[in-house]
């Protein structure tokens, strides 16, 4: 072959695989054994770290700044997540809205809070405290407590499960992230020698793939010619690998990609994501910032491949670090966020509309104590999460043959409370993997499905 022959083609291959670079390949091993739940599975990472006393316990601030502070404009309960959670909101002291000083709650978008639709469990302990090992908990089922920072879990996620024995193919999978930091561009697939990239998600970070970077390096999704355009290709290259530069140990990309018709469905919907961006079509709920707009692209992704499981993983809540009042308006603002998905699922995207379940569990939860942070706004405490009130989280569930149930496990959280590793094992129970799954040795020993458990 000659040298320029050469260079061409594998300029070519370079630049069409820098299109869309965290693109993973279809492959059908084995069909699921199991029967089908339903077809579609959406499970919400409401990460962040939450507090079951400001969500599922609606105690809002009373014992979150009324413990510390008895005040009597502080002692006050309510529900804050009406899109989710039944119940009623605070009558005083509104801070976790919008308009001046929060004062304003965001009207529900769900007429029947999805607890009323399905079952909460109200006690689910969290295995890890921290968000990394409690979203990976989510995720391949299983603690790891031993897993670091900046690695890809040790064990296979649920992505790889369902592609490796379930027999889905690659946009069937989907894992929607919310920033490039940590170790988030890293949930998509383990790196265990049997399973890794070739059986993991699709993934899009769409704050840098359809933001301004991307903008300016993916937006016309074209095949630059080797000799006329070396400049935006390298440019291109420049932004991917310093985008996705954690992906793996030595910083270089997995060698990925999806079939041919995979590849150019993924390309052709890039393009009308960055034509719907210039014209301000791009599907989002009404309110919230960063975490609306990850669970537009979310939508936008369930309406163009239909996948069987769809991974949203929100973080807005992750601010109660240092500041209680914005936390509590992230929660409120990320309950709208997941009303209107769940509304635009049943009357949008008619493929999914009442064949598909939706799980929200968050990764960790928050110290029943305060750290010594105020916040400017109300001089509010804030908290982290470390202590034995960190285990505490809930799971909520609802959808295609989920009935509604009274509420679960809504004693003290104990050893024979669900787990947050359960979230795993019910997807593949919903998709037809429950065996394949746990004949693999790589679960929790107490993981099971929480449908199981109904």
């Amino acid at each position: 072959m000659k040298r320029r022959e050469f260079i061409k083609k594998a300029t070519l291959t370079s630049a069409g695989a820098m299109i869309a670079p965290y693109i993973l390949p279809s492959g059908r091993l084995f069909a699921p054994t199991g029967t089908q739940i339903a077809p579609h599975v959406v499970l919400v990472m409401y990460a962040g770290g939450l507090r079951n006393q400001e969500t599922v316990d609606q105690l809002y601030l009373s014992q979150s700044q009324y413990t510390w502070n008895p005040t009597p404009s502080l002692n006050v309960t309510g529900n804050i997540m009406p899109n989710m959670l039944s119940g009623a909101a605070p009558t005083s002291k509104v801070v976790y809205g919008v308009g001046t000083s929060g004062n304003t709650p965001i009207s529900p978008i769900l007429s029947t809070p999805i607890q009323s639709q399905g079952v909460l469990f109200k006690e689910v302990n969290a295995i890890a405290a921290g968000h990394y090992g409690g979203s990976i908990a989510l995720l391949q089922g299983n603690t790891n407590l031993a897993q670091p920072l900046l690695e890809r879990p040790k064990t296979p996620t649920i992505f790889e499960f369902l592609r490796k024995h379930g027999g889905y193919k690659a946009t069937d999978t989907w894992f929607i992230g919310n920033t490039l930091t940590n170790s988030v561009p890293l949930y998509n697939h383990s790196g265990h020698k049997d399973y890794g990239a070739k059986y993991g998600a699709n993934m899009f970070i769409p704050g840098v793939t359809f933001g301004n970077q991307g903008d300016q390096f993916l937006k016309d999704a074209k095949i630059y010619h080797p000799q006329n355009e070396l400049s935006p290709m390298y440019k291109m290259k420049y932004f991917l690998d310093n985008s996705y530069e954690n992906l793996t140990s030595n910083n270089v990309l997995d060698t990925v990609g999806n079939t041919e018709a995979e590849k150019q469905q993924i390309k052709n919907f890039m393009r009308t994501m960055f034509q719907k961006k210039q014209a301000g079509t791009v599907i989002r709920p009404p309110q919230g910032g960063n975490d609306a707009s990850t669970v537009g692209y979310a939508l936008e992704v369930m309406k163009e491949f239909k996948p069987a499981v769809t991974v949203i993983k929100i973080d807005g809540p992750d601010v109660c670090h240092s500041n209680f009042t914005s936390y509590l308006r992230a929660i409120h603002a990320a309950d709208h966020a997941i009303g209107y998905m769940w509304n635009y699922i049943q009357t949008q995207i008619p493929d999914m509309a009442n064949e598909t379940i939706f799980i929200a569990t968050p990764d960790c939860g928050r110290n029943l104590n305060p750290n010594p942070i105020l916040d400017r706004e109300n001089n509010f405490r804030a908290f982290d999460h470390s202590d034995a009130n960190t285990r505490r989280v809930f799971t909520l569930m609802a959808g295609k043959s989920i009935t509604n149930e009274p509420d679960k496990a809504t004693g003290p959280l104990s050893s024979t409370s669900p787990l947050n590793t359960d979230a795993a094992i019910t997807v593949g129970h919903i998709l037809g993997i429950e065996q394949e799954m746990l004949s693999s040795g790589f679960l929790h020993s107490q993981s099971q499905s929480l449908i199981r458990k109904l």
